[in-house]
């Protein structure tokens, strides 16, 4: 009789629109590229991950090795306001243009090969959707041409 009286009331709030489906964790996929990786914090904690496995990789020594705190929390703010507009956000990249910043590094096919692999590590730790995680580094490699070899 319990489970009678229960039946009768959910199918009567669904008939009066009284029930709402239950909530989802993943945004629509009309959403944002943005609002599917989760927002600021989550884009922040991607690129938190992303620098620390480049601060702790040997081969990025020449780039990091001498950066004083300030630097790299602009290097960080940085990174975070690009992909946050690239995807969609409210952010607003304040950095110099691409190639200006990396004139004169010598970024190397392969240093471009190690940091893409230590993005992809950063955006699997975080279980970014294979469709995001594509979106993402197609982003990065839209830079490629103003960052390798200059």
């Amino acid at each position: 009789m319990r489970r009678i009286r229960s039946a009768g009331l959910l199918l009567l709030l669904v008939l009066m629109g009284g029930c709402a489906a239950p909530p989802t964790s993943a945004p629509p996929p009309s959403a944002s590229l943005y609002d599917r990786l989760g927002g600021y914090n989550a884009i922040a904690a991607v690129t938190d991950d992303f620098l620390a496995r480049l601060g702790g990789d040997p081969q990025f020594g020449r780039f990091f090795g001498k950066a004083t705190p300030d630097q790299l929390h602009v290097l960080r703010q940085h990174l975070v306001e690009q992909l946050c507009q690239a995807a969609g956000g409210p952010c607003f990249y304040t950095g110099r243009p691409m190639r200006a910043v990396h004139v004169g590094m010598h970024i190397t096919e392969a240093e471009w090969n190690a940091a893409a692999g230590h993005l992809v590590a950063a955006l699997d730790k975080f279980h970014v959707p294979p469709a995001e995680k594509t979106q993402v580094i197609a982003f990065v490699v839209s830079q490629k041409p103003d960052i390798v070899g200059q």
